[in-house]
């Protein structure tokens, strides 16, 4: 039985689409302490927060059965996605269900911040009648200015056009043609420092954007700007926000987010032009609902069916591509494990090159089977899909894709190139009536290597009688040759033989092999 633990409030029709699905059985604990947690979670398969929970570090390491974190919602702020990609878990969320709540929350902030709503209705709530002093602002033909058009950004432009706004943005990574298509005008950070009326924070929480609001930008920013941020807390930096308020460079804040969460800066929201909500972006029936029951239906289908759908560390992989590219993960996992165990030497880079049939589809994730079966036997530890790029980049491995147009000899070929401290290797592989795994080019030499079980490896001196001297040695031995593949340079009269074994070649054998006459090297290989 499969268990999933659902460690935060959520809504009851997400709970039920794992109580209704055979072979899933859920448990809903929401009231823990981290230590706790870090009990439950270990005889969990799968794991549900929101926001309230923080998996860290330590409530990961004792998750030794946990395979995937869902987050009813967009941001992962609360996860260690490192930690658990190097556990191997999938972290899904779901990006999309909360996309226009947490707009409209944007634009209902910066509506209640420029008529001053909040501050009006506590003072008639405390009995007093102060119309003069709640004087506020108007919004059309203002101009908005958006930093991060994505999603949610997207949606705020949407409505700001609806009042008669003029909408300017700033996105790096949004093109003329698509700003144009919505409506907007892209510009960059500084004009809308210079020029925007009201400015709202949509970009994600990185490395490039945590504190990029700060004091250079107030002081950029038109006296009197009015600034939202319902994104990030820490985007804005809150000590020099605090700064701007209380000079009056900025006339008022909106904040639904805060560095610290539940926030212990009074200071700041005590600010009589400061409104603020408990992060309440998402926080509506229909929005909490939607991204339940998507986080519920996405780890259902990756528990039961290995299909992975809006994951923050593992390409989307539908369950069609699965079965499609199957063959091909099954071809570069043993590609990989078979080049790691005849090279020598530090990886320093590797180049996977695709030709074929294979371009049809998203290589990436073919790349990650690669690199899983290229780690394991280097590492002796668990590689996974997850973490495999994970432990690449630890080790300072460059990888490299290429896609070749070129005809060849096979429907579909995958070619690695390996750069290794002591020199360069490559194999290539192939898929044999589309589904059975061939090696088919051990550097110099054109093989047809079939990549399971026991292998042997050897070079040797293109001389009459190696062969036979070799097979000899290994019957005598008592171990059964199953198959066999040979192959030469004739030119430079060398050769190779590739022998599958029933059983495992022991030290004994290699060592008398190695002393064989014209054997110039043996290795052992286990696929």
């Amino acid at each position: 039985m499969i268990r999933v633990l659902v460690s935060d409030s959520m809504a009851s029709e997400g709970i039920e689409v794992f109580r209704k699905t055979p072979g899933i059985e859920v448990d809903v604990i929401t009231k823990h302490t981290p230590e706790e947690l870090k009990e439950l979670v270990a005889s969990y398969d799968g794991l549900v927060v929101r926001s309230a929970s923080k998996i860290t570090k330590e409530i990961l390491d004792s998750a030794d059965k946990l395979t995937v974190i869902g987050r009813a919602g967009a941001g992962v702020d609360n996860i260690d996605v490192e930690a658990a990609s190097k556990k191997g878990i999938v972290v899904m969320n779901t990006p999309g269900g909360n996309t226009v709540t947490t707009g409209e929350h944007a634009i209902a902030m910066m509506l209640s911040l420029a008529r001053k709503i909040p501050q009006a209705t506590a003072s008639m709530k405390a009995g007093k009648w102060e119309k003069s002093r709640f004087m506020g602002n108007e919004y059309c033909n203002k101009t908005l200015g958006i930093i991060g058009i994505g999603r949610i950004g997207s949606v705020v432009a949407d409505r700001a056009k609806g009042l008669k706004m003029n909408v300017i943005a700033y996105d790096p990574f949004i093109s003329q043609e698509a700003a144009e298509k919505m409506g907007i005008t892209l510009a960059s950070l500084d004009e809308i420092y210079g020029s925007a009326d009201f400015i709202s924070v949509h970009t994600p929480k990185n490395k490039e954007t945590t504190g990029m609001i700060n004091a250079a930008a107030f002081a950029k920013m038109k006296k009197g700007v009015f600034v939202i941020n319902c994104a990030r807390g820490g985007i804005v930096n809150e000590k020099d926000l605090y700064d701007a308020l209380v000079s009056g460079q900025v006339a008022g804040a909106a904040l639904d987010v805060f560095e610290e969460e539940p926030t212990k800066n009074i200071d700041l929201i005590s600010l009589d032009n400061v409104i603020c909500t408990p992060h309440l972006g998402a926080s509506t029936d229909e929005a909490q609902t939607t991204v339940a029951v998507a986080i519920a239906e996405q780890m259902v289908d990756y528990l039961l069916k290995g299909e992975i759908r809006y994951a923050v560390n593992f390409p989307a992989v539908s369950a069609d591509l699965m079965a499609a590219i199957t063959p091909y993960l099954a071809l570069a996992e043993k590609l990989g494990k078979f080049q790691a165990q005849i090279v020598s030497g530090g990886i320093e880079e590797i180049n996977i090159e695709y030709s074929g049939e294979i371009l049809k589809y998203d290589v990436a994730p073919i790349t990650i089977a690669l690199l899983k079966g290229l780690l394991t036997p280097i590492l002796n530890e668990n590689v996974n899909y997850i973490n495999a790029p994970v432990i690449a980049k630890e080790r300072g491995i460059n990888v490299k894709e290429s896609r070749s147009s070129a005809e060849g000899d096979y429907r579909s070929m995958i070619t690695l190139t390996l750069k290794t401290s002591e020199g360069e290797s490559i194999t290539a592989g192939a898929l044999f009536g589309r589904r059975d795994p061939r090696i088919v080019r051990i550097n110099q030499f054109t093989v047809d290597v079939i990549p399971e079980g026991h292998l042997l490896m050897l070079y040797n001196h293109d001389k009459p009688g190696v062969i036979g001297n070799i097979g000899t040695a290994i019957g005598s031995a008592n171990i059964n040759i199953a198959r066999m593949h040979w192959s030469r340079l004739q030119a430079e009269q060398k050769a190779m033989v590739v022998f599958s074994t029933d059983t495992p070649v022991d030290a004994q054998l290699l060592k008398k092999l190695k002393e064989t006459p014209n054997v110039i090297s043996v290795q052992e290989l286990d696929m």
